[in-house]
């Protein structure tokens, strides 16, 4: 995703970060969905995302050194990479989303994508390794990339984003109900919507209805069109 014709926005979840009411949240609004042009899925519950959550000017969970970082800034460009040396606060950030630790760095795998303990990833359903999985990473010119799939092991994941030229990456969320991302092909002059929508795999549980939904409790992110 070329994001100098695409603008992130994160969206906030009553699950995930909780501590709403939030501006942007499901379900999105048509003052949003003029512009829309994908979205996907966030990261794990804070609970258990070894990181931290900063949006709308409030740090709702503490921002946490080291970990994998997706940062929005004001004019909604995008860089990920871990928290305190590759990105860091500055007066134009807007969003922090932190999950874990980061999977790519210097364009390979991190030592700690191929560890012993896969669990260390997150809790998959039916306690095994190769599970569905998701992870954003940047290339050398800003360029996002997302990526899921199924059967994946952390270290497939982060081979899976190097290939497709990520320089930093972090793994999203994971298990069958929370990994999607669509995108959104109206006709000119009409809205982004479910109708309009495609899977990027159709084997997805969730699919372009997922971010219309006003019960949907996860944060995600989308991607909008910079040009009316």
């Amino acid at each position: 995703m070329d994001t100098r014709l695409l603008s992130a926005r994160l969206y906030s979840g009553s699950m995930s970060p909780g501590g709403g009411p939030w501006q942007f949240t499901a379900p999105i609004q048509p003052a949003q969905a003029s512009s829309l042009v994908a979205a996907f899925n966030g990261g794990f519950v804070m609970n258990v995302a070894g990181g931290g959550y900063y949006t709308q000017g409030r740090v709702v969970d503490p921002l946490v050194n080291g970990a994998a970082s997706f940062v929005i800034y004001s004019n909604g460009a995008v860089n990920i990479g871990a928290w305190g040396s590759d990105v860091s606060m500055t007066p134009t950030v807007t969003d922090v989303r932190q999950n874990l630790v980061p999977l790519v760095a210097n364009g390979a795998p991190t030592a700690a994508a191929s560890n012993p303990n896969w669990a260390s990833w997150g809790a998959t359903i039916g306690g095994v390794e190769n599970q569905w999985r998701s992870g954003v990473g940047i290339t050398s010119d800003g360029a996002l990339l997302y990526v899921t799939g199924p059967q994946l092991s952390p270290l497939q994941l982060a081979q899976l984003l190097v290939q497709a030229g990520a320089v930093r990456g972090m793994q999203m969320d994971i298990n069958p109900d929370w990994t999607v991302m669509a995108t959104y092909n109206p006709a000119p002059g009409t809205l982004a919507s479910p109708a309009n929508g495609s899977k990027l795999l159709a084997s997805t549980v969730q699919g372009p209805w997922t971010f219309f939904e006003s019960w949907w409790p996860r944060d995600f992110i989308t991607m909008s069109s910079r040009v009316g």
